[in-house]
Protein backbone atom coordinates (compact mmCIF):
# COMPACT_ATOMS: atom_id res chain seq x y z
CA UNK A 1 0.00 0.00 0.00
CA UNK A 2 1.33 3.75 -1.26
CA UNK A 3 1.78 5.73 1.65
CA UNK A 4 2.12 9.90 1.74
CA UNK A 5 3.32 9.87 4.90
CA UNK A 6 4.91 7.47 7.78
CA UNK A 7 2.31 5.59 9.40
CA UNK A 8 1.19 5.95 12.89
CA UNK A 9 1.01 2.80 14.74
CA UNK A 10 -0.72 2.92 18.54
CA UNK A 11 -0.14 0.60 20.44
CA UNK A 12 -2.45 0.49 23.79
CA UNK A 13 -0.78 -1.28 26.88
CA UNK A 14 2.74 -1.10 28.55
CA UNK A 15 2.98 -4.88 29.26
CA UNK A 16 5.41 -7.55 27.29
CA UNK A 17 2.80 -8.05 24.74
CA UNK A 18 2.54 -4.17 23.63
CA UNK A 19 6.48 -4.24 24.42
CA UNK A 20 7.66 -6.83 22.29
CA UNK A 21 5.00 -5.59 19.45
CA UNK A 22 6.61 -2.25 19.26
CA UNK A 23 9.82 -3.54 18.60
CA UNK A 24 8.86 -6.01 16.54
CA UNK A 25 7.37 -3.44 14.01
CA UNK A 26 9.96 -0.65 15.02
CA UNK A 27 12.53 -2.98 13.39
CA UNK A 28 10.11 -4.00 10.56
CA UNK A 29 8.78 -0.71 9.73
CA UNK A 30 11.36 1.65 10.00
CA UNK A 31 9.54 4.87 8.67
CA UNK A 32 6.31 4.22 11.40
CA UNK A 33 5.83 6.45 14.08
CA UNK A 34 4.72 3.63 17.33
CA UNK A 35 3.75 5.19 20.31
CA UNK A 36 2.84 3.00 23.34
CA UNK A 37 -0.15 4.30 25.24
CA UNK A 38 -0.42 2.85 28.93
CA UNK A 39 -2.82 4.31 31.59
CA UNK A 40 0.22 3.71 34.19
CA UNK A 41 3.43 5.91 35.08
CA UNK A 42 5.53 3.59 33.95
CA UNK A 43 5.80 0.24 31.92
CA UNK A 44 5.67 -2.94 32.89
CA UNK A 45 4.45 -2.59 36.32
CA UNK A 46 3.25 -6.36 36.24
CA UNK A 47 6.12 -7.97 34.65
CA UNK A 48 8.08 -6.76 37.39
CA UNK A 49 5.35 -8.03 39.87
CA UNK A 50 5.94 -11.34 37.88
CA UNK A 51 10.35 -11.17 38.60
CA UNK A 52 9.69 -10.84 42.31
CA UNK A 53 10.46 -14.14 43.07
CA UNK A 54 12.39 -14.97 39.85
CA UNK A 55 11.75 -14.13 36.38
CA UNK A 56 10.08 -17.21 34.89
CA UNK A 57 10.21 -16.03 31.03
CA UNK A 58 9.21 -19.06 29.65
CA UNK A 59 9.55 -23.19 30.02
CA UNK A 60 12.01 -26.17 28.14
CA UNK A 61 9.51 -28.52 27.62
CA UNK A 62 9.88 -29.85 23.65
CA UNK A 63 7.72 -27.60 21.68
CA UNK A 64 5.09 -29.91 21.68
CA UNK A 65 4.52 -30.85 24.97
CA UNK A 66 4.77 -26.85 25.07
CA UNK A 67 1.73 -26.09 23.34
CA UNK A 68 -0.54 -28.92 25.00
CA UNK A 69 -0.08 -26.77 28.17
CA UNK A 70 -2.44 -24.23 26.50
CA UNK A 71 -5.70 -26.43 26.51
CA UNK A 72 -8.58 -26.15 24.38
CA UNK A 73 -6.57 -23.09 23.18
CA UNK A 74 -3.14 -24.66 21.84
CA UNK A 75 -3.93 -24.42 18.30
CA UNK A 76 -4.58 -20.50 18.51
CA UNK A 77 -1.35 -20.42 20.48
CA UNK A 78 0.38 -22.64 18.43
CA UNK A 79 0.62 -20.44 15.47
CA UNK A 80 1.88 -17.93 17.47
CA UNK A 81 4.30 -19.58 18.98
CA UNK A 82 5.46 -20.26 15.48
CA UNK A 83 5.94 -16.80 15.11
CA UNK A 84 7.94 -16.33 18.31
CA UNK A 85 8.89 -19.18 20.24
CA UNK A 86 10.39 -19.81 23.26
CA UNK A 87 14.26 -20.66 21.92
CA UNK A 88 13.54 -16.70 20.62
CA UNK A 89 12.40 -15.51 23.82
CA UNK A 90 15.62 -17.37 24.83
CA UNK A 91 17.76 -15.34 22.09
CA UNK A 92 16.40 -12.22 22.93
CA UNK A 93 17.00 -11.96 26.35
CA UNK A 94 20.31 -12.69 25.57
CA UNK A 95 20.67 -9.94 22.90
CA UNK A 96 19.69 -7.63 26.06
CA UNK A 97 22.71 -8.81 28.05
CA UNK A 98 20.35 -11.66 30.15
CA UNK A 99 21.54 -14.82 29.28
CA UNK A 100 18.84 -17.74 30.84
CA UNK A 101 18.86 -20.98 32.20
CA UNK A 102 16.88 -23.98 32.81
CA UNK A 103 15.95 -24.43 36.38
CA UNK A 104 15.61 -28.56 37.79
CA UNK A 105 12.26 -27.98 37.12
CA UNK A 106 12.14 -27.51 33.37
CA UNK A 107 11.42 -23.43 33.74
CA UNK A 108 14.00 -20.58 32.14
CA UNK A 109 15.41 -17.55 34.16
CA UNK A 110 17.69 -15.12 33.36
CA UNK A 111 20.66 -15.53 35.13
CA UNK A 112 20.16 -12.14 37.12
CA UNK A 113 17.10 -13.94 38.40
CA UNK A 114 15.07 -10.53 38.27
CA UNK A 115 13.01 -8.36 35.89
CA UNK A 116 14.35 -4.74 36.76
CA UNK A 117 17.87 -5.60 35.01
CA UNK A 118 15.74 -7.14 31.46
CA UNK A 119 12.98 -4.22 31.42
CA UNK A 120 15.75 -1.39 31.93
CA UNK A 121 17.57 -2.32 28.86
CA UNK A 122 14.44 -3.49 26.89
CA UNK A 123 13.10 0.19 27.24
CA UNK A 124 16.49 1.30 26.09
CA UNK A 125 16.46 -0.68 23.23
CA UNK A 126 12.62 0.92 22.42
CA UNK A 127 13.49 4.23 22.88
CA UNK A 128 16.81 3.95 20.63
CA UNK A 129 14.74 2.67 17.89
CA UNK A 130 12.39 5.33 18.14
CA UNK A 131 9.48 4.09 19.89
CA UNK A 132 7.76 6.91 21.67
CA UNK A 133 5.44 6.47 25.35
CA UNK A 134 2.96 8.02 26.43
CA UNK A 135 2.37 7.63 29.99
CA UNK A 136 -1.37 8.58 31.92
CA UNK A 137 -3.14 7.59 28.78
CA UNK A 138 -6.51 5.78 29.77
CA UNK A 139 -7.34 4.63 26.85
CA UNK A 140 -11.48 4.92 26.49
CA UNK A 141 -12.88 3.56 23.20
CA UNK A 142 -13.44 5.53 20.21
CA UNK A 143 -15.11 8.83 18.86
CA UNK A 144 -17.52 8.62 16.19
CA UNK A 145 -14.53 9.38 13.98
CA UNK A 146 -12.97 6.15 15.15
CA UNK A 147 -10.27 8.07 16.73
CA UNK A 148 -8.62 6.34 19.79
CA UNK A 149 -10.47 8.18 22.85
CA UNK A 150 -7.92 8.95 25.75
CA UNK A 151 -8.41 10.19 29.22
CA UNK A 152 -5.44 12.15 30.05
CA UNK A 153 -4.11 14.57 32.94
CA UNK A 154 -4.95 17.38 30.93
CA UNK A 155 -8.15 16.58 29.84
CA UNK A 156 -9.48 13.91 27.07
CA UNK A 157 -6.93 13.49 23.72
CA UNK A 158 -8.37 12.42 20.70
CA UNK A 159 -5.26 10.75 18.15
CA UNK A 160 -5.81 9.24 14.76
CA UNK A 161 -3.80 5.87 14.23
CA UNK A 162 -3.86 3.96 10.96
CA UNK A 163 -3.04 0.53 12.77
CA UNK A 164 -3.78 -0.10 16.35
CA UNK A 165 -2.50 -3.16 18.90
CA UNK A 166 -4.63 -3.74 21.82
CA UNK A 167 -2.48 -5.58 24.62
CA UNK A 168 -4.72 -4.37 27.82
CA UNK A 169 -4.02 -7.21 29.84
CA UNK A 170 -6.52 -9.35 31.80
CA UNK A 171 -8.22 -8.47 34.75
CA UNK A 172 -6.15 -9.24 37.48
CA UNK A 173 -4.14 -7.16 39.63
CA UNK A 174 -5.55 -4.28 38.85
CA UNK A 175 -3.79 -1.81 40.78
CA UNK A 176 -1.13 -2.71 38.36
CA UNK A 177 -3.29 -1.51 35.16
CA UNK A 178 -5.01 -5.05 34.46
CA UNK A 179 -8.61 -3.69 35.18
CA UNK A 180 -10.04 -5.51 32.38
CA UNK A 181 -12.48 -1.89 31.48
CA UNK A 182 -11.68 -2.62 27.75
CA UNK A 183 -14.19 -6.00 27.49
CA UNK A 184 -17.37 -3.61 27.97
CA UNK A 185 -15.47 -1.04 24.98
CA UNK A 186 -14.96 -4.52 23.29
CA UNK A 187 -18.59 -5.64 23.58
CA UNK A 188 -20.30 -2.60 22.71
CA UNK A 189 -18.46 -2.89 18.81
CA UNK A 190 -20.21 -6.45 19.10
CA UNK A 191 -16.92 -8.37 19.55
CA UNK A 192 -17.35 -11.83 21.48
CA UNK A 193 -16.31 -11.93 24.83
CA UNK A 194 -15.55 -15.03 26.80
CA UNK A 195 -16.28 -13.89 30.96
CA UNK A 196 -13.67 -13.27 33.26
CA UNK A 197 -12.74 -15.94 35.78
CA UNK A 198 -9.94 -16.18 37.74
CA UNK A 199 -6.92 -18.57 36.36
CA UNK A 200 -3.90 -19.34 38.59
CA UNK A 201 -5.00 -18.36 41.69
CA UNK A 202 -5.78 -19.31 45.66
CA UNK A 203 -8.68 -20.92 47.06
CA UNK A 204 -11.28 -20.52 49.60
CA UNK A 205 -11.52 -22.53 52.71
CA UNK A 206 -13.08 -21.57 56.11
CA UNK A 207 -10.40 -22.66 58.62
CA UNK A 208 -11.05 -22.62 62.15
CA UNK A 209 -10.01 -19.29 64.24
CA UNK A 210 -7.34 -21.36 65.89
CA UNK A 211 -5.48 -22.82 62.75
CA UNK A 212 -6.09 -20.06 60.63
CA UNK A 213 -3.97 -17.83 62.96
CA UNK A 214 -1.75 -20.86 63.81
CA UNK A 215 -0.84 -21.45 60.34
CA UNK A 216 -1.48 -18.59 58.05
CA UNK A 217 1.26 -18.41 55.30
CA UNK A 218 3.13 -21.66 56.66
CA UNK A 219 3.97 -23.41 53.47
CA UNK A 220 3.37 -27.03 52.95
CA UNK A 221 6.31 -28.90 50.71
CA UNK A 222 7.12 -31.39 48.43
CA UNK A 223 3.50 -32.88 48.84
CA UNK A 224 1.37 -34.59 46.20
CA UNK A 225 -1.96 -32.40 45.41
CA UNK A 226 -4.48 -34.00 43.62
CA UNK A 227 -7.76 -33.08 41.60
CA UNK A 228 -9.65 -36.17 40.00
CA UNK A 229 -6.99 -38.25 37.66
CA UNK A 230 -4.69 -35.20 37.99
CA UNK A 231 -1.80 -35.35 41.21
CA UNK A 232 0.75 -32.82 40.71
CA UNK A 233 4.08 -32.83 43.32
CA UNK A 234 5.15 -29.64 44.87
CA UNK A 235 4.43 -26.85 47.37
CA UNK A 236 1.08 -24.62 48.16
CA UNK A 237 0.92 -22.58 51.07
CA UNK A 238 -2.23 -22.28 54.12
CA UNK A 239 -3.57 -18.25 53.86
CA UNK A 240 -5.83 -16.65 56.08
CA UNK A 241 -8.66 -17.70 53.77
CA UNK A 242 -7.45 -21.11 52.40
CA UNK A 243 -4.87 -22.10 50.56
CA UNK A 244 -2.45 -21.14 47.48
CA UNK A 245 0.87 -21.69 46.14
CA UNK A 246 2.21 -22.84 42.76
CA UNK A 247 0.43 -26.74 42.79
CA UNK A 248 -2.51 -24.77 43.69
CA UNK A 249 -2.46 -22.36 40.91
CA UNK A 250 -1.49 -25.68 38.23
CA UNK A 251 -4.79 -27.25 39.62
CA UNK A 252 -6.62 -23.96 39.22
CA UNK A 253 -8.45 -24.43 36.26
CA UNK A 254 -9.63 -28.10 37.21
CA UNK A 255 -10.56 -26.90 40.43
CA UNK A 256 -12.34 -23.60 39.07
CA UNK A 257 -14.72 -25.94 36.80
CA UNK A 258 -15.46 -28.29 39.31
CA UNK A 259 -17.01 -25.38 42.11
CA UNK A 260 -18.63 -24.12 38.90
CA UNK A 261 -20.27 -27.69 38.20
CA UNK A 262 -20.67 -28.58 41.63
CA UNK A 263 -20.56 -25.99 44.24
CA UNK A 264 -16.98 -26.71 45.31
CA UNK A 265 -14.19 -28.86 44.81
CA UNK A 266 -12.46 -31.81 46.63
CA UNK A 267 -8.79 -31.33 46.40
CA UNK A 268 -6.80 -34.52 47.94
CA UNK A 269 -3.37 -34.03 49.52
CA UNK A 270 -1.22 -36.82 49.93
CA UNK A 271 0.65 -35.64 53.41
CA UNK A 272 3.23 -38.49 53.04
CA UNK A 273 3.90 -39.06 49.44
CA UNK A 274 7.06 -40.88 49.84
CA UNK A 275 5.91 -43.69 52.36
CA UNK A 276 3.15 -46.17 51.02
CA UNK A 277 -0.05 -46.57 52.33
CA UNK A 278 1.10 -50.09 52.90
CA UNK A 279 3.96 -48.92 54.97
CA UNK A 280 1.96 -45.82 56.82
CA UNK A 281 -0.59 -48.62 57.79
CA UNK A 282 1.98 -51.00 59.33
CA UNK A 283 3.33 -47.65 61.27
CA UNK A 284 0.04 -46.79 62.53
CA UNK A 285 -0.49 -49.96 63.39
CA UNK A 286 1.99 -49.76 66.57
CA UNK A 287 0.46 -49.78 69.92
CA UNK A 288 -0.29 -46.10 71.07
CA UNK A 289 -0.38 -46.88 74.60
CA UNK A 290 -0.74 -43.61 76.69
CA UNK A 291 0.21 -41.32 73.96
CA UNK A 292 -2.83 -39.03 72.70
CA UNK A 293 -3.74 -38.95 69.12
CA UNK A 294 -2.06 -36.56 68.33
CA UNK A 295 1.29 -37.67 69.69
CA UNK A 296 0.81 -41.32 68.45
CA UNK A 297 0.23 -39.87 64.80
CA UNK A 298 3.18 -37.45 64.76
CA UNK A 299 5.78 -39.91 66.23
CA UNK A 300 3.99 -43.30 64.25
CA UNK A 301 3.56 -41.25 60.43
CA UNK A 302 6.23 -38.69 61.45
CA UNK A 303 3.40 -35.31 60.20
CA UNK A 304 4.15 -31.61 60.96
CA UNK A 305 1.86 -29.55 63.01
CA UNK A 306 0.72 -28.23 60.46
CA UNK A 307 -0.16 -31.77 58.95
CA UNK A 308 -1.90 -32.56 62.27
CA UNK A 309 -3.81 -29.15 61.99
CA UNK A 310 -5.14 -30.26 58.79
CA UNK A 311 -6.49 -33.74 59.90
CA UNK A 312 -8.29 -31.65 62.09
CA UNK A 313 -9.14 -29.08 59.96
CA UNK A 314 -11.08 -31.96 57.89
CA UNK A 315 -12.34 -34.73 60.84
CA UNK A 316 -12.57 -32.70 63.86
CA UNK A 317 -13.37 -35.00 66.44
CA UNK A 318 -13.90 -37.73 64.39
CA UNK A 319 -10.10 -38.67 62.67
CA UNK A 320 -10.23 -42.00 62.09
CA UNK A 321 -9.67 -44.65 64.67
CA UNK A 322 -7.92 -48.12 62.23
CA UNK A 323 -4.85 -48.05 61.00
CA UNK A 324 -5.92 -48.52 57.56
CA UNK A 325 -8.54 -45.52 57.96
CA UNK A 326 -5.98 -43.23 59.50
CA UNK A 327 -3.40 -44.33 56.57
CA UNK A 328 -6.19 -43.35 53.91
CA UNK A 329 -6.78 -40.02 55.65
CA UNK A 330 -3.01 -39.04 55.84
CA UNK A 331 -2.36 -40.44 52.08
CA UNK A 332 -5.45 -38.59 50.75
CA UNK A 333 -6.72 -36.05 52.99
CA UNK A 334 -10.11 -34.86 51.57
CA UNK A 335 -9.95 -30.35 51.54
CA UNK A 336 -13.41 -28.89 50.55
CA UNK A 337 -12.90 -25.41 48.66
CA UNK A 338 -15.70 -23.40 48.29
CA UNK A 339 -14.92 -21.05 45.76
CA UNK A 340 -12.00 -18.90 44.00
CA UNK A 341 -9.98 -16.57 45.47
CA UNK A 342 -11.05 -12.96 44.49
CA UNK A 343 -9.96 -12.15 40.89
CA UNK A 344 -7.67 -9.06 41.67
CA UNK A 345 -5.73 -11.26 43.48
CA UNK A 346 -5.42 -14.31 41.09
CA UNK A 347 -1.86 -14.46 38.86
CA UNK A 348 -3.92 -14.11 35.36
CA UNK A 349 -7.61 -14.59 34.24
CA UNK A 350 -9.30 -16.93 31.84
CA UNK A 351 -11.45 -15.18 29.35
CA UNK A 352 -11.05 -12.37 27.10
CA UNK A 353 -11.64 -12.34 23.25
CA UNK A 354 -12.65 -15.52 21.60
CA UNK A 355 -10.66 -16.84 18.84
CA UNK A 356 -13.79 -16.49 16.79
CA UNK A 357 -13.33 -13.16 16.63
CA UNK A 358 -9.73 -12.75 15.45
CA UNK A 359 -8.12 -13.59 12.15
CA UNK A 360 -4.41 -15.85 11.41
CA UNK A 361 -3.33 -12.24 12.24
CA UNK A 362 -4.65 -11.21 15.19
CA UNK A 363 -7.00 -8.95 13.82
CA UNK A 364 -10.44 -8.09 14.94
CA UNK A 365 -12.65 -8.94 11.96
CA UNK A 366 -15.35 -6.27 13.42
CA UNK A 367 -13.06 -4.22 13.35
CA UNK A 368 -10.54 -3.91 10.50
CA UNK A 369 -6.77 -2.30 11.47
CA UNK A 370 -7.36 -3.36 14.64
CA UNK A 371 -5.61 -6.33 16.52
CA UNK A 372 -5.30 -7.95 19.94
CA UNK A 373 -2.43 -9.34 22.25
CA UNK A 374 -1.55 -10.81 25.07
CA UNK A 375 -3.79 -11.99 28.24
CA UNK A 376 -6.77 -10.35 26.49
CA UNK A 377 -7.37 -13.26 24.39
CA UNK A 378 -9.09 -16.21 25.61
CA UNK A 379 -6.62 -18.24 26.52
CA UNK A 380 -5.29 -20.38 29.76
CA UNK A 381 -1.95 -21.63 30.84
CA UNK A 382 -0.40 -22.42 33.60
CA UNK A 383 2.85 -20.52 35.71
CA UNK A 384 5.41 -22.10 34.83
CA UNK A 385 6.71 -19.68 31.58
CA UNK A 386 3.44 -20.62 29.47
CA UNK A 387 1.83 -16.84 30.71
CA UNK A 388 4.64 -14.80 29.57
CA UNK A 389 5.29 -16.69 26.45
CA UNK A 390 1.94 -16.47 25.28
CA UNK A 391 2.07 -12.76 26.21
CA UNK A 392 5.65 -12.42 23.33
CA UNK A 393 4.27 -14.87 21.05
CA UNK A 394 0.71 -13.07 20.34
CA UNK A 395 2.44 -9.44 20.66
CA UNK A 396 5.03 -10.54 17.93
CA UNK A 397 2.07 -12.16 15.56
CA UNK A 398 0.05 -9.44 16.53
CA UNK A 399 2.75 -7.01 15.05
CA UNK A 400 3.17 -9.03 11.89
CA UNK A 401 0.01 -8.90 11.24
CA UNK A 402 -0.09 -4.87 11.32
CA UNK A 403 3.02 -5.17 8.96
CA UNK A 404 1.00 -6.61 6.67
CA UNK A 405 -2.08 -4.79 7.41
CA UNK A 406 -0.44 -1.72 6.07
CA UNK A 407 1.41 -3.32 3.15
CA UNK A 408 -1.92 -4.69 1.66
CA UNK A 409 -3.29 -3.46 -1.25
CA UNK A 410 -4.79 -0.45 -2.37
CA UNK A 411 -8.34 -2.26 -2.82
CA UNK A 412 -9.46 -1.37 0.82
CA UNK A 413 -11.80 -4.95 0.08
CA UNK A 414 -8.08 -7.23 -0.11
CA UNK A 415 -6.70 -8.31 2.83
CA UNK A 416 -3.11 -10.06 3.13
CA UNK A 417 -3.49 -14.38 3.75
Amino acid sequence: MNRAAPPKIAIIGAGPAGLIAAETLARALLDAEITIYDAMPSPGRKFLLAGRGGLNLTHSKPLREFISAYGATAEPIATALAAFAPDDLRNWAAELGEDTFVGSSGRVFPKSFKASPLLRAWLRRLQGLGVSFAPRHRWTGWNSSDGLRFDTQAGEAILAADATILALGGASWPKLGSTGRWAQILAARGIELAPFESSNCGFLHHWSADFGHRFAGTPLKSLVFSHNATHLRGEAVISAGGLEGSAIYALSAELREAIKRDGHAILKIDLRPDVSLAALTARLSAPAGSQSTSNFLRKAANLTPVQLGLLREVFGRDIPTTPEARAEAIKHLPLRLEACAPIERAISTAGGVKWAEVDAHLMLEKLPGTFVAGEMLDFEAPTGGFLLQGAFSTGVLAAQGVAEWLDRPADPGARPE
